[in-house]
């Protein structure tokens, strides 16, 4: 069964189907790295890092790019503040980006070009939009004009009179239009800045994107992926910019993931509801805040709270226990016969629609639902009296992959040996003598769940594995 997404760009779900077969190519924006990334920034993370995770598992190859915007207004001042250069704060970010992402199961990206690596490109990208007269300089800085551009408006479908309306000329500006947008913005005495035929400076926000796309992905891309928020004017200035100097498609199909809510509310520093993702992974498993971040549709809002983290972290929980026990209970299984092939055949199916939720348009959502169906299978099934060795690979098996392509793993819990179990046990019995009737039922949970039994006795605790 083929893919199918929903593409911004025509606002409806397309079979996807790559330019080259067997292989994609991906760009998704990064972020500016200028102080610590708050959950609005790891959602897109998480949700695209996932999308590649199943193309690779449907097959594909993917070249997957994230670039870093290590130079802008944001930066600038942040480092000066700081008392820092601005490539040695950019690069403080940077790695904390890394880390952060990293902790949450996000792989490596092919490759994260960063601003101040590409400026050659830039420059020369620039130069040629001037040359095509889409671009004008003016005492140092250079615009774009969308006006010069026909298809301006059709990536947030509005038409280039409704995009006027809202444009307004800011103090210092020197463009012709309220439309057009800067490419270049001439240096100020104490900024960073780089020489260029019209004069010292730094690029605008949106042409970085272009030109790293282009060099490292091609003219036209397969996907480009970011949050709602960057649709416009982002994502536009972008598709106007790369197809005015190429004259070809920039991205065959657009994808976007929607906001963070925190408590029904919108997140936002004035508000005081800001998370930063650091401080979120300090308090929670990375796993369970992913799980969480997966557990709703990518492009629909997601609302965060408390007591929805704390719901994931139980169902989460429950997969990954079934999983165990069913290691636990392998260690007695048979190499049987009887109800083998139904079985498998179930398990079977159960993959299947694990993929049929995914290949449209990658709903997570539905896909943990059927993770869900599979573990309970698995719990049926462990309630036999006797199992099979191939039918318990088999749950296990799938149920690895499965989490695998969500970007989830699971850890092989190490048999528990005799003088820890007797340890164990000496513990509970002093906890029952001390009234800690709490940490007695914990105990014995503990060893339940790694299949040993116990057996209170007037001449104490015996025990024996299940």
């Amino acid at each position: 069964m083929s893919i199918t997404l929903y593409n911004t760009l025509t606002r409806k779900k397309e079979t996807f189907e790559p330019l080259v077969p067997g292989k994609v190519s991906m760009y998704v924006c990064g972020p500016t790295v200028y102080n610590y990334i708050h959950i609005g920034n790891a959602r897109p993370a998480i949700v695209f890092d996932t999308v590649r995770r199943y193309l690779e598992y449907s097959g594909y190859d993917v070249d997957y790019i994230l670039n870093f915007t290590d130079v802008d207004d944001k930066i600038i001042k942040a480092a000066k503040e700081a008392g820092e250069d601005v490539p040695e704060l950019a690069d403080r970010f940077i790695q904390a980006y890394l880390q952060d992402v990293g902790a949450l199961g996000v792989k490596q990206a092919t490759l994260n070009p960063r601003v101040t690596e590409t400026m050659d490109d830039i420059i020369d990208f620039i130069a040629t939009l001037i040359d095509k007269g889409y671009a004008y300089s003016v005492d140092g800085d250079v615009y774009f004009k969308p006006r010069a551009f026909a298809g301006y408006g059709k990536l947030s479908h509005q038409s280039i009179d409704e995009l006027r309306s809202g444009a307004r000329i800011q103090i210092g500006e020197k463009k012709t239009d309220p439309l057009d947008f800067a490419l270049w913005k001439k240096a100020k005495s104490d900024e960073i800045a780089w020489e260029a035929p019209w004069g010292k400076g730094r690029p605008g926000w949106h042409i970085e994107c272009s030109a790293m796309a282009r060099k490292y992905l091609g003219n036209t891309i397969d996907i480009h992926a970011g949050g709602q928020d960057l649709t416009f004017p982002h994502h536009e200035n972008e598709i106007a910019q790369s197809e005015a100097l190429t004259g070809e498609p920039f991205a065959r199909y657009w994808m976007h993931n929607g906001y963070i809510n925190i408590d029904n509310e919108k997140m936002s520093k004035s508000l005081g509801n800001f998370v930063l993702t650091r401080e979120l992974i300090e308090q929670h498993d990375p796993q369970v805040i992913r799980f969480f971040m997966l557990s709703v549709h990518y492009r629909n809002p997601i609302n965060f709270s408390a007591e929805l983290l704390e719901s994931a972290k139980n169902s989460l929980e429950r997969i990954k226990t079934a999983y165990h026990n069913l290691g636990y209970r392998k260690q007695t299984s048979m190499n049987l016969k009887q109800d083998t092939d139904q079985w498998l055949l179930k398990i079977n199916d159960l993959r299947k629609q694990f993929e049929t939720e995914m290949n449209d348009d990658f709903n997570t959502a539905n896909a943990i639902s059927v993770l869900f169906d599979l573990t309970k299978e698995a719990n049926v099934y462990l309630e036999s009296s006797q199992t099979s060795t191939m039918v318990i690979d088999a749950f296990q098996t799938t149920i690895k992959d499965l989490l695998g392509v969500l970007g989830l793993t699971i850890e092989e819990e190490e048999e528990l040996l005799d003088n820890e179990i007797d340890a164990l046990i000496q513990e509970r019995s002093q906890a029952r003598k001390d009234r800690n009737f709490k940490r007695a039922d914990e105990i014995r949970e503990t060893l339940k769940a790694k299949q040993i039994i116990l057996e209170d006795t007037p001449q104490g605790t015996r025990w024996k594995r299940g």
